[in-house]
């Protein structure tokens, strides 16, 4: 399981890496660049789902599972 995931910002393109729980959705994340603060896209469940280079841990081992 993968638990780093760079989040790129839609509004100013900055990325930023972070480590990603592997329990529980993030559901709110401020670019640090601009300040926009992402929410997740409509059908997905979370900001490293919506906007990350990885899926979220959950997700993850649903895929895994399938």
């Amino acid at each position: 399981m993968e638990l780093q995931s760079t989040i790129t910002c839609p509004m100013c393109n900055h990325a930023a890496t972070e480590t990603m729980a592997v329990d529980a959705c993030r559901y709110v994340y401020d670019c640090r660049c601009c300040g926009y603060q992402m929410k997740p896209i409509r059908g997905k469940c979370c900001v490293f789902c919506s906007y990350g280079s990885m899926p979220c841990p959950p997700i993850q081992k649903e895929r895994a599972a399938h």
